[in-house]
């Protein structure tokens, strides 16, 4: 049954993937990939000068060499001879030169587009809505940041430029070659139609693996982040060997597509090797009777200087063919990355859409519809007013909507139809920002970043100072929970506040939502997590915090919204019931029955 379920989603994440139409050595992505260079055109146009500079001195220490064997030691001249030795020292040296410069600037031009790529990914989804995140796995979203990214820094600050360098001494070599002998160098030329097919045909294949390589690798990151997070329920249904076997049938999966890869790679360059193997043999063959022959046309001299520069023209063959794997490879992640920044929200703020400084907390719904997918109605024409300073209640079943309606306040989605309210004005023309800036959000698996208490709840209000954290907690009554910690507010909540128990990660989201000062609170299932007593202690406290503001309270637990000006009770989208506690109370309905249920349980 795991091997079935794995190779079920082994197969929708190929389809998601497939979506792509991915043609990795396209001109119009590599010339969007290499426009994050334009900030640092200086340095791009130094290397670009460095790599063309190198591309003629490889050749040129050739020529000297056949230069001097023609002249000179033909000659007998000794004096030639040592010049020429002079000569060839001299730009030895800068080429080596040469060779530091362009590496060190090839290796910070990487860098610096590798720092800009990330930095526009980041902030590209810090701005993407919820749904994004709803539909797109984690360990994609991390495979874009680092592994993707880094290929895409070899693309950039290697083969782009190795295969320049190499590119450009084929073409000098070329040049002299043509002036050594014509004829020799349209033997050679008679080589490029048997690369061009060899080459055509194996890019196919390695295009082909390459990308099915990353796909794999891509869904062994997805899983592998998706276990870490579900480790709690791995273990607890003693589910690990079940685990196991899906993710070392998806490491296998990955295996195969590598092998494949590094098997067509290994047949790739030797038989490139071959070919110039041959062609040499014939030039060799040629060129011998060229100068041997009674009636020869070529000096043996010009013959050695054709051969080296035969040498050089076949040398970079190879190279670039070992490029080839990781120009593919960076290209593909480019596309990947590209695919990532072109993905547009949903939905964005309108065009119309103004600041709101300061709200009044008046919440309105009318006629509200909507759906987190077009086939799938969630809430049905919803319609209630929450003046300004009131408690809104929203109970009901699991999957009723009561989240979905604090998630449209708070404007994590858009209606579908209807409208939404805020002060009279209609949510679409209030800038998320500025509304968000004056709402604030507890929920019961609220998340604590990596830090301090102390900075955990100065996420709340980034420049509140320690005296401030400190005075809202108090505010909560709950100031000995914290202090009697190991080392009170600097104390460590360890990833995801892994090192703090439930209610004190409620207690520091409740004084992180205290600091901001919100006009309009959201409480999701806010105290579902706190255990009796510590409910009872900020019980008090809560009310502190709802005081002035314009709530809406989601709970299980009715014990804490016996007092809210309003009680709505949704059922399969739809607004049943509403009026205060003892209204509902009083109607023996729906209401009644989650009210006996909770007291039954309670008891």
């Amino acid at each position: 049954m795991a091997t079935a379920l794995t190779r079920t989603l082994t197969r929708m994440e190929r389809h998601e993937e497939s979506e792509v139409d991915m043609r990795p050595l396209e001109l119009g992505l590599i010339r969007r990939l290499f426009s994050y260079t334009k900030p640092y055109a200086a340095k791009r146009n130094w290397l670009v000068f460095l790599v063309t500079l190198r591309a003629i001195q490889l050749p040129a220490l050739t020529w000297i060499i056949a230069a001097v064997i023609k002249g000179p030691i033909t000659d007998g001249n000794v004096a030639g001879v040592t010049w020429g030795a002079i000569c060839f020292t001299l730009l030895a040296l800068t080429t080596q030169l040469v060779m530091h410069f362009r590496q060190r600037l090839a290796l910070e031009l990487g860098e610096a587009v590798v720092f800009d790529l990330r930095n526009h990914i980041f902030s590209h989804l810090q701005s993407m809505p919820m749904s994004f995140f709803g539909r797109t796995k984690l360990g994609r979203v991390i495979s874009r940041m680092t592994s993707d990214v880094e290929d895409v820094r070899m693309g950039v600050q290697d083969v782009l430029f190795i295969v320049l360098v190499q590119v450009g001494q084929m073409g000098v070599a070329a040049a002299f070659m043509l002036w050594y002998d014509p004829m020799l160098f349209l033997m050679v030329l008679g080589l490029v139609p048997v690369l061009w097919v060899i080459n055509s045909y194996f890019r196919r294949k390695l295009s082909i693996g390459l990308r099915q390589m990353r796909d794999s690798f891509s869904r062994v990151t997805a899983t592998l982040a998706e276990s870490v997070n579900g480790i709690r329920v791995t273990q607890g249904f003693v589910r690990q060997e079940v685990n196991a076997q899906m993710f070392g049938e998806l490491v296998a999966d990955h295996a195969q597509y590598n092998t494949y890869v590094n098997r067509t790679q290994g047949l790739f360059l030797p038989l490139l090797d071959l070919n110039n193997q041959f062609f040499v043999a014939m030039l060799l063959l040629v060129g011998g009777y060229q100068t041997l022959s009674p009636h020869a046309t070529v000096h043996v001299a010009d013959l050695v200087g054709f051969f080296f520069m035969a040498a050089l023209f076949f040398s970079p063959i190879s190279t670039i063919g070992g490029q080839y794997n990781q120009a593919l490879t960076s290209m593909a992640g480019a596309e990947r990355i590209f695919k990532l920044l072109d993905a547009r929200p949903d939905w964005e703020d309108e065009p119309a859409a103004k600041d709101i400084d300061h709200l009044e907390g008046r919440v309105e719904l009318r006629r509200l519809r909507f759906g987190y997918s077009a086939d799938r109605t969630v809430l049905h024409g919803i319609n209630f007013t929450a003046e300004p300073g009131e408690t809104i209640a929203l109970v009901g079943q699991t999957g009723s909507g009561k989240t979905t309606i604090t998630s449209l306040i708070a404007k994590f989605y858009l209606p579908t139809s209807g409208e939404l309210l805020i002060d009279g004005r209609e949510i679409r023309k209030i800038t998320s920002r500025s509304l968000r800036r004056q709402i604030g959000i507890v929920l019961q698996q609220n998340f604590l970043f990596t830090g301090t208490i102390l900075e955990n709840i100065r996420v709340g209000k980034s420049d509140a100072t320690d005296e401030e954290v400190v005075a809202a907690v108090a505010r909560l009554d709950c100031l000995d929970m914290i202090e009697a910690l190991p080392e009170g507010f600097a104390t460590q909540v360890g990833e995801r506040g892994s090192s703090l128990s439930l209610g004190q990660r409620q207690i520091i989201c409740f004084a992180r939502a205290l600091i901001a000062d919100p006009r309009i609170l959201i409480l999701d299932e806010a105290t579902s997590s706190v255990d009796t007593l510590t409910e009872f202690r900020v019980q008090t406290a809560l009310e502190r915090l709802l005081a002035g503001r314009t709530s809406f309270v989601v709970a299980h637990r009715l014990s804490t919204i016996r007092h809210a000006d309003q009680v709505l009770v949704l059922e399969q989208g739809q607004i049943i019931e509403r009026g205060t506690h003892s209204e509902l109370l009083a109607q023996d309905g729906a209401y009644t029955a989650l009210y006996k249920r909770f007291a039954a349980h309670a008891a």
